[in-house]
């Protein structure tokens, strides 16, 4: 189904940090954002991932497109020290980012390693924590920020495993983010989409059979696609949704609801 989305955001500026080729979660974040009239700035995680990114960003007509590594203190920096030096202002930000060690997300919460959970909890969570540090200074008129979660943060999902702990921190941060941004207009979004045949998923043990679960049990009768989420996203960074911030915005058909 096409979409005519208003330029709702006209002159709005996001950085969206996650694109990694078409089918991403982060990009139908971004096409949305420019189809509702933002002015959009990507990054990509490095030189192998640039080669997909870089078309998506040229379609979107991006003002800023870096690399970044979230565990790189400077390319974080450098990405952030760009936006001002571009646009003096940041109004939007979505962090979809997340990793853990195959072996560690694979094997099990309980054997799970204590170097695998950190980096799960650095790169899923963390990192998070230090985008907001480094845009809330640059949204000086108020602005949103989304993190991406899952289910998995509040109920067992087989396999979903270490996973489910670090999106919780995620969920507990974005919370708490909205407590302490809340009096500088900025509001922050857990964003908690079905699940989606993304790259990032591919690494979840039986994804498939989690897939057609969720698209059983939703009472529209089928899942959300990135562009949904991205919609979803557009709508709560407008003055429309000025009141709503701090929780877990689920954009999954509403499969959330059914045991």
């Amino acid at each position: 189904m096409h979409t005519v989305v208003p330029p709702v955001l006209q002159g709005k500026k996001a950085l969206v940090v996650g694109v990694a080729n078409d089918e991403s979660i982060a990009y139908g974040c971004a096409k949305a954002f420019r189809a509702a009239g933002a002015d959009i700035a990507l990054t990509y995680v490095n030189e192998r991932a640039r080669a997909f990114v870089a078309p998506l960003a040229e379609a979107l007509e991006a003002d800023v497109f870096a690399p970044l590594d979230v565990e790189k203190k400077p390319q974080l920096e450098a990405v952030f020290d760009e936006i001002r030096e571009r646009w003096g202002r940041l109004d939007i930000l979505v962090h979809s980012v997340a990793f853990a060690p195959k072996e560690d997300l694979q094997g099990g919460l309980l054997n799970c390693s204590a170097e695998g959970f950190a980096k799960a909890m650095d790169i899923s969570c963390h990192s998070f924590i230090r985008m907001a540090r480094l845009a809330s200074p640059l949204m000086t008129e108020g602005g949103t920020m989304f993190a991406m979660t899952y289910l998995g943060a509040n109920y067992v999902v087989p396999n979903y495993n270490v996973m489910g702990p670090v999106k919780a921190a995620l969920e507990a941060s974005c919370r708490y983010l909205a407590y302490e941004l809340g009096p500088a207009g900025i509001r922050v979004h857990a964003i908690s989409p079905g699940p989606l045949k993304t790259r990032a998923a591919g690494g979840l043990k039986d994804f498939d059979a989690m897939l057609n679960e969720a698209a059983k049990k939703a009472p529209v009768g089928e899942l959300a696609d990135i562009m949904d989420v991205g919609h979803a996203c557009a709508y709560l960074a407008t003055p429309f949704a000025r009141h709503v911030t701090g929780g877990t915005v689920y954009v999954d058909g509403g499969a959330h609801i059914v045991v």
